[in-house]
């Protein structure tokens, strides 16, 4: 079985995100998709949260299984069996960090690939960054996020505000 893992925060997740995972379960047998606790990062959503938008809006895709780990990628992608790890790319600066990324990764694991998927060019633009901007100020999410990580959006935001 061809298994891979694609790490990120996902917070929140957005249709730039379900692009690349749809895509590469016709790669792959499994993908993991897999939430990468960074203690550095201030996250919007608790790890609870992200998780659940997860299997909510991925739970009818085939072949993806949904967890979070805290450690390497390269670690975590040896324990759970995979042979490539997969990065989504947006725009051609996201390039440069990846690439450092995934040769760090070859150095210590040089049985696991990474694979470099770019988005469609409808999604280029989305970030999760972007995305809770405009969730912020109460800008249109419509063509950015699926509508149970919209509401979360706007749940949270209302919360965080009073």
């Amino acid at each position: 079985m061809r298994i891979a893992i694609y790490p990120g925060s996902f917070d929140p997740i957005t249709y730039g995100h379900l692009d690349i995972i749809q895509r590469s379960t016709q790669l792959f047998d499994k993908v993991i998709v897999a939430i990468a606790e960074n203690p550095q990062k201030q996250a919007l959503f608790t790890l609870a949260e992200r998780l659940e938008m997860l299997r909510e809006v991925l739970r009818d895709v085939p072949r993806v299984e949904i967890d979070a780990y805290q450690s390497l990628t390269v670690e975590y992608a040896r324990r759970k069996g995979a042979c490539a790890v997969i990065r989504g790319l947006r725009v051609i600066s996201d390039f440069e960090n990846e690439f450092v990324m995934a040769l760090t990764n070859k150095k210590l694991a040089p049985e696991i690939e990474t694979l470099f998927l770019m988005t469609e060019a409808r999604y280029s633009f989305i970030s999760s960054s972007a995305v809770k901007e405009v969730a912020y100020y109460g800008g249109c999410l419509k063509d950015m996020v699926p509508p149970p990580v919209e509401a979360r959006l706007r749940a949270k935001f209302r919360e965080i505000k009073g």
